[in-house]
C-alpha cells in the first residue's frame, strides 16, 4: 500500500475503522481485479490530499472474508464510507477522481 493508504485486515478492521474519530473511506478490493489496481493511486492521491479529514483503508477481500460478508461486499472495487462506526453510503466500480472526492465531501 502506499503512504496515504491503510491495508487493515478482518482482526483490525474495528479498530482502524469502526472505532475511527474521522471518517473513512473502505476500499474493498482483490489483487487480481483489474479495475481495483486502476482505482489504487486516485485513492492514494485523495488519502494525502485530504489527510485529517478523511482516512483510506483497503480491505483485500479474498484474504478477509469474514469483513466482506459482514457488510455484503458482492462486486469489487465497492467504496464505503463510515461514520461514527456506521456504514453510511457505498459505491461501486472504478470511477474518476472527482467523483470519489465528491462522494466523501457529501458526508463530511
Amino acid at each position: 500500500m502506499g503512504q496515504n493508504t491503510i491495508q487493515t485486515s478482518d482482526a483490525q478492521f474495528d479498530a482502524d475503522v469502526l472505532k475511527s474519530s474521522i471518517p473513512v473511506l473502505v476500499d474493498f478490493w482483490a489483487a487480481w481485479c483489474g479495475p481495483c489496481k486502476a482505482i489504487a493511486p486516485k485513492l492514494e492521491e485523495i488519502g494525502g490530499e485530504m489527510a485529517g479529514k478523511v482516512k483510506i483503508v483497503k480491505v483485500d477481500v479474498d484474504n478477509n472474508q469474514n469483513t466482506s460478508a459482514q457488510f455484503g461486499i458482492r462486486s469489487i472495487p465497492t467504496l464505503m464510507l463510515f461514520k461514527n462506526g456506521q456504514a453510511v453510503d457505498q459505491i461501486m466500480g472504478n470511477h474518476p477522481k472527482e467523483k470519489i472526492v465528491e462522494f466523501i465531501t457529501q458526508h463530511l
